[in-house]
């Protein structure tokens, strides 16, 4: 076990059910926000924006708010976010809202106070790479949903749609300074996106244990997130009103945010990403879920990390495996718990012959994380990956 590692999260954290009234008592970095939610209805409808609001009005802050963000977000959207920042005289971003807004939130505070456009700063595929003149506005964030982590971390996936490209993008520097996980808030996420936000989490933890760098931290977060998750995931599908099952949940995803900055994830989320930047529609964990079970077993079939693999297995449900297909099983009778173990490719206009595309655009623009890989995966290698996925 690799006992080295660097843990830097300088983020306030504040973790439970009803933790958002908690906010206006905070020391918020700033006067006036950008107050950055989703082009959806339900913090509207549910009233989540009106609490915020509230908060912040007893805080003496003053706040713009900027509803433009979709599902798997577009530098374009991100530019206007912070433009408006800009145009308003905004000093830090509130993100409320799941993954879509939290991932955004990066990005827009780069933006807000650098010139030229979001790709100029990103690194791979059409990315420039450059590095950021100016440092980010402050971030806090408020999360909705469990799925991203990125409540906790300096990371966000943004799409071009020009280029048919999705790529991570973040700096150390833009670590939000306030994070609150109130899992009062997740209560009417619908079932389906429950599933899949919780699997995206699941992934997060579960692509950690299989990294090449993983240590003795990470590995102990890990574990203890996959086992929350797996336990309690069908339980918050079936009734999203069961407070304790969105609690524990929810802890599985931040802790993920927290492993992933101790230990990258792995090329299954570069081969989702790829997946979802030629099909805007698919939900990110939809994927993840999609190609899961294939990703797992090319590792299994080479024996590159059996003992992750039981580890994993163990704490999932199946607290005497000792073979890495264990996993496998723990990993389906999940899925079929939670109601989406007969997710389709085809379902979202995946054709067959787009498998080595999407490889190669995965290597192309997140190649960073197949050197995660446990072992080497070459491009048919993770083509045919795809192949067996599709259904």
């Amino acid at each position: 076990m690799n006992m080295n590692f660097n843990f830097n999260n300088p983020t306030n954290l504040i973790f439970g059910a009803g933790k958002l009234n908690e906010l206006s008592g905070q020391k918020l970095p700033g006067k006036k926000a950008l107050l950055l939610i989703s082009n959806g209805k339900s913090v509207k409808t549910y009233g989540t924006l009106a609490r915020v609001e509230e908060q912040l009005k007893q805080a003496g802050v003053s706040y713009v708010v900027c509803d433009n963000i979709h599902e798997n977000p577009s530098k374009e959207v991100v530019m206007e976010a912070a433009a408006a920042a800009k145009e308003n005289d905004c000093d830090f971003i509130v993100a409320l809202g799941g993954g879509a807004v939290l991932d955004s939130a990066v990005a827009v505070a780069a933006m807000a106070t650098n010139p030229g456009d979001l790709w100029d700063y990103v690194n791979g595929g059409t990315g420039k790479g450059l590095p950021l003149v100016n440092a980010a506005l402050p971030i806090v964030t408020i999360a909705t949903s469990s799925g991203t982590g990125s409540e906790i971390n300096c990371w966000g996936v943004i799409s071009n749609h020009q280029t048919n490209e999705k790529i991570g993008f973040g700096d150390p520097s833009i670590v939000p300074v306030l994070a609150i996980v109130d899992s009062e808030l997740m209560k009417t996420v619908p079932a389906k996106y429950t599933a899949y936000q919780g699997f995206d989490a699941l992934f997060h933890n579960t692509e950690v244990m299989i990294s090449k760098g993983i240590n003795i931290l990470s590995e102990t977060m890990a574990l203890s997130a996959i086992e929350s998750i797996a336990k309690y995931l069908p339980r918050a599908v079936k009734d999203g009103n069961d407070l304790e099952a969105r609690e524990y949940v929810a802890y599985g995803s931040t802790i993920a945010g927290m492993a992933m900055q101790l230990t990258s994830t792995t090329a299954q989320h570069s081969m989702e990403h790829a997946m979802s930047a030629y099909h805007h529609n698919l939900p990110h964990g939809a994927g993840l879920i999609m190609i899961s079970r294939a990703f797992a077993e090319f590792f299994i079939e080479k024996h590159a990390c059996d003992g992750q693999f039981v580890k994993m297995a163990r704490v999932m449900g199946i607290p005497d495996a000792h073979k890495p297909e264990d996993f496998i099983t723990a990993l389906v009778q999940l899925q079929k718990d939670c109601g989406v173990d007969e997710l389709h490719m085809s379902d979202y206009g995946f054709a067959k012959e787009e498998c080595m595309t999407l490889a190669v655009n995965a290597r192309e623009t997140m190649g960073g994380l197949f050197l995660a890989n446990p072992c080497e995966m070459s491009d048919a290698e993770c083509a045919a990956i795809f192949e067996k996925s599709y259904r």
